[in-house]
């Protein structure tokens, strides 16, 4: 059986009984999510586009790649897009999938879809209300000397920027 304990936007918590790969009952309670997108936008010379937005959530800003929230019923790549043009202004012409993260699997079920976007041009698109953007460009040399020094701190973006440069794509 499975009860919502909490609604709020696209988000729900529920509780659902669950019958554990040992047999053992239990009840678990999952934070539902309709999954997201990761951007990993790269100019023309190869450096890469960021951006250092407000996060309520901490009460702070923080370096981190363009992503955002599938909408009802959207299309993961047009959501990809969306973002990318909401969050930093850029349209890409290649995109490249780079697989999936799990960003929370011991209490929320979030699925991210990252992608590598290139040859990228200018384009408009609206922020979020809620939204802070500053959009920063930076080598690849200077990205990973502020991951070392802690500065940025964002897993999603530490993430897919390794598994972007593990497959050799940057």
């Amino acid at each position: 059986m499975k009860t919502t304990l909490c609604q709020w936007k696209c988000f729900s918590v529920e509780e659902e009984s669950q019958t554990l790969p040992d047999g053992r009952d239990i009840c678990f309670t999952t934070v539902k999510h309709p999954g997201a997108v990761i951007i990993l936008p790269v100019t023309e010379n190869g450096d890469l586009v960021l951006v250092n937005q407000y996060r309520p959530a901490i009460k702070q800003w923080i370096l981190e790649f363009p992503a955002g929230t599938l909408e009802d019923s959207e299309q993961i790549e047009i959501c990809a897009q969306r973002e990318l043009a909401e969050e930093t202004q850029l349209a890409a012409k290649n995109w490249t999938s780079l697989g999936q993260l799990l960003p929370v699997p011991g209490f929320c079920d979030e699925l991210q879809h990252l992608f590598l976007a290139t040859n990228l041009e200018k384009t408009t698109g609206e922020l979020d209300d809620d939204e802070i953007i500053e959009v920063i460009t930076i080598s690849t040399e200077k990205f990973e000397s502020l991951i070392a020094n802690n500065t940025i701190q964002d897993a999603k973006t530490i993430a897919t920027y390794m598994k972007a440069k593990l497959t050799g794509l940057i």
